[in-house]
C-alpha cells in the first residue's frame, strides 16, 4: 500500500510537470496569448485553437483506452464524478471562472505554472484565486447550518 502511494505521487508529479511544460511551450502561460484569442479584433491570436486541436484528440484517445481498463494502473477503482445535476453553484462558478479568465488571461493551471516562473501577476492571481476558494468554503459552511 505504501509503495502504491509513492507511485501515485510520482505519477502525479510527472503528469503535472508534463502538463506545465506543455502549457509553457505552447505559450498558454502568457495572459496576452489567451486575451489575444478572446479579443476578436485585428490583433486576434488563434494560437489557443491549435493548442486545443492538438490536446483534445490526445486526451480523447487516451481516455477511451484508459476507460477500457477495469481500474487505473495505480488505484483499485476509478474516481469519476457522478453528479449530473446542473446546480446554481455550478452555473455561478462557471460564470466567475469565465469572467476571471477573460479579465486576467489566466485559468488555474497556467496561473500555477506561471507562479513557478516568478511572474508577480500570476502570484497575485493565484492569491486571489485561493482567497476565493477559501471564501467559497466559508460561505458554503455558513449556509449549510
Amino acid at each position: 500500500m505504501k509503495n502504491r502511494k509513492y507511485l501515485q505521487a510520482v505519477a502525479s508529479f510527472v503528469v503535472g510537470f508534463t502538463f506545465a511544460l506543455g502549457l509553457s511551450i505552447s505559450g498558454m502561460t502568457q495572459p496576452s496569448k489567451v486575451l489575444g484569442f478572446l479579443t476578436w479584433d485585428e490583433n486576434w491570436d488563434p494560437t489557443l485553437i491549435f493548442v486545443m486541436l492538438g490536446a483534445i484528440p490526445v486526451h480523447a484517445i487516451t481516455y477511451y483506452l484508459a476507460r477500457k481498463r477495469k481500474s487505473p494502473l495505480l488505484d483499485s477503482e476509478w474516481h469519476v464524478p457522478t453528479a449530473t445535476k446542473i446546480s446554481k453553484e455550478l452555473v455561478i462558478g462557471s460564470a466567475l471562472f469565465g469572467v476571471g479568465w477573460g479579465l486576467a488571461g489566466y485559468c488555474p493551471g497556467p496561473a500555477l505554472t506561471s507562479v513557478g516562473s516568478g511572474s508577480l501577476q500570476a502570484v497575485y492571481f493565484v492569491g486571489a484565486m485561493m482567497a476565493g476558494m477559501f471564501a467559497h468554503q466559508l460561505f458554503k459552511k455558513s449556509f449549510s447550518k
